[in-house]
């Protein structure tokens, strides 16, 4: 079952995107790192090899867990408290970010030909992908919510119709 965000609450909405996206990248990212390491072990020479998926996706764990932080310790308390004056910096950090892992998605799905696995893949190789398109569409709705219902709250003007 899908669940809803909180759209109308700002506060409420750091919550929201703590529990179910933060906690959630935190749980998935890891062991998809440990499972691109075994495919390229194992799997070394192979023509449709992710070679580097797992160098990639331990990147991808530092630069979230900094990211996630800084909007845990610094943007979502000031958001709780209504915003205030200066706002604007962290979010344009917060989208810069975002815009840093829109490009590393691009890079996994390169690596990975859009997550198509070859024929007779192992069952670690399957898992691997479908745990990654779970992750990204999860990293994906993730960043909407927060560049396009939360942060448009607190900026001039309507960039969550722009």
């Amino acid at each position: 079952m899908t669940e809803i965000a909180p759209i109308d609450d700002a506060a409420e909405l750091t919550r929201f995107i703590e529990t179910r996206y933060h906690a959630r990248h935190r749980q998935q990212l890891p062991p998809l790192a440990e499972m691109a390491e075994k495919v390229e072990i194992v799997h070394i020479g192979d023509d449709n090899l992710p070679e580097g998926l797992s160098t990639v996706l331990r990147r991808m764990i530092g630069a979230m867990e900094v990211h996630m932080k800084k909007e845990e310790l610094i943007l979502f308390p000031v958001i709780r408290k209504g915003g205030g004056p200066g706002i604007e910096n962290p979010i344009t950090a917060m989208r810069a970010d975002h815009d840093d892992h829109a490009a590393v998605v691009a890079e996994i799905r390169g690596l990975t030909c859009d997550l198509t696995l070859p024929d007779g893949a192992c069952r670690t190789w399957t898992s691997l992908y479908a745990g990654l398109d779970e992750f990204l569409t999860d990293l994906e709705e993730h960043i909407r919510l927060e560049n396009d219902v939360l942060f448009a709250q607190f900026e001039p003007g309507d960039r969550a119709h722009a």
